[in-house]
């Protein structure tokens, strides 16, 4: 009995043993039998992440400059659609963008581009609105050997004494509005006097519009700086008087402007004639008093006549309630177009060496017509606009009327780094 019971364990054990090494074969070697068609097959191979260019936008979303900040973000949204046709891709590579107030303050500006090349890991800086939070950025491009495309910051100095290799410009510089500004009233034995905010923008756009009115005969007999934060500018404006010029050029940004005390002091009845570049709309709307005015302007969605301009007007109607681009709109619009321009020719190859190579000479459309970035200091040559202050028809407010297209070549400046 005991030894029928060791044969019927032993029978079992060997019975197990096989049953296992069977199922043991079907899964480590050997050919494996057809899977059931209901049966799900796993997947063969996981789709690689898309790459990302990223882009940092460094704007005045509030302080003095907000205005503008704005307008420049929505021309950039814009800019980068249309340079994608819609995809916000390029060469295979999704575009992200990330924005930053930098509040109109030069401090926080280099806190928010910090933020933007340490923890966001940009490839791209675009900005700033100021001047002044703009060549407090410039440093940090060089230490981080990343591409700042500027815009619309116009001081010389940018891409001047405080110029480096990773900077491009689409915004226009002091320069070209001076040369424009000066092409609309200068000529030999005119005495001209300034007014200007005692800052970056409003010290570097004296400078160089005293360079170019006296190139071409005309006499800088006074130049009168007021504070940037100030409104009641009637002391500044007396002591114009007093010096008794033919044409009073105004260099100003922002809205505390002194078009209202201009017209208070009665300055055109002196015999002395306003001229300026025709600001944005908001401004144009307080300027009744100076209608007839001969100066310059950077932009007006009227003036331009190209298919870039066309779409960007219809589509900025479209977006944001009827509301036309305004001074500032198309040069976002310009910072976006070029950083696509520039990714398509190196094929979406975001090293900095590969990238100034590549902008350096470059020609890429705008909504003013082509630029160019010249490659000894990476300004961009663009249009400008002499044009005549006027009420027309078409609109409810003084509007910038075109007498003449300044070209790119014409309003270029002079070279004023040390490459």
């Amino acid at each position: 009995m005991r030894l029928k019971k060791t044969w019927l364990g032993f029978l079992f054990a060997l019975l197990a043993f096989v049953m296992l090494a069977a199922c043991s074969s079907s899964d480590t070697g050997g050919e494996q039998e057809k899977p059931n068609e209901e049966t799900p097959k796993a997947p063969t191979e996981v789709k690689e992440e898309q790459e990302v260019v990223k882009i940092g936008l460094l704007t005045s979303l509030t302080g003095a400059l907000e205005a503008y900040g704005a307008q420049t973000v929505k021309g950039f949204e814009l800019g980068l659609e249309y340079a994608t046709g819609g995809t916000m891709e390029v060469a295979g590579k999704k575009i992200e963008f990330i924005i930053e107030d930098t509040e109109t303050q030069a401090d926080v500006a280099v806190q928010k581009a910090t933020r933007l090349l340490e923890d966001h890991k940009v490839d791209f800086i675009v900005g700033s609105s100021s001047s002044g939070d703009t060549l407090a950025v410039l440093p940090l491009m060089e230490e981080y050997k990343k591409i700042m495309v500027v815009e619309p910051a116009v001081a010389d100095s940018i891409t001047g004494a405080n110029w480096n290799k990773y900077i491009f410009r689409t915004g226009r510089s002091s320069s070209q509005d001076a040369v424009a500004g000066a092409a609309a009233i200068a000529k030999e034995g005119v005495k001209i006097a300034t007014l200007a905010q005692d800052f970056a923008f409003g010290i570097d756009g004296v400078a160089a519009f005293k360079k170019a009115a006296e190139d071409l005969g005309a006499t800088i007999i006074h130049e009168e700086f007021a504070d940037p934060a100030g409104v009641d500018f009637s002391s500044n404006i007396q002591r114009i008087i007093n010096a008794q010029p033919d044409y009073l050029f105004v260099i100003w940004a922002g809205a505390n402007n002194p078009w209202g005390q201009l017209e208070d002091m009665r300055i055109q009845d002196r015999g002395i004639k306003i001229s300026t570049g025709a600001p944005d709309i908001a401004a144009l709307r307080t300027m009744q008093d100076v209608v007839g005015m001969e100066g310059f302007t950077v932009y007006h969605h009227s003036l331009p006549n190209n298919e870039v301009n066309d779409w960007l007007v219809n589509e900025h109607q479209k977006r944001h309630n009827g509301e036309m681009p305004d001074l500032f709109t198309p040069g976002g619009f310009a910072a976006a177009m070029a950083i696509v321009a520039a990714l398509e020719k190196t094929n979406g190859d975001v090293d900095t060496e590969t990238l100034i190579t590549a902008m350096e000479g470059m020609t890429f459309d705008t909504p003013k017509g082509p630029m160019t970035f010249r490659p000894e200091d990476h300004q961009a040559l663009q249009t400008m606009y002499a044009i005549t202050l006027e009420m027309t028809d078409e609109f409810d407010y003084p509007v910038p009327v075109l007498k003449r297209e300044l070209s790119p070549e014409e309003t270029a400046p002079v070279i004023q780094n040390s490459r």
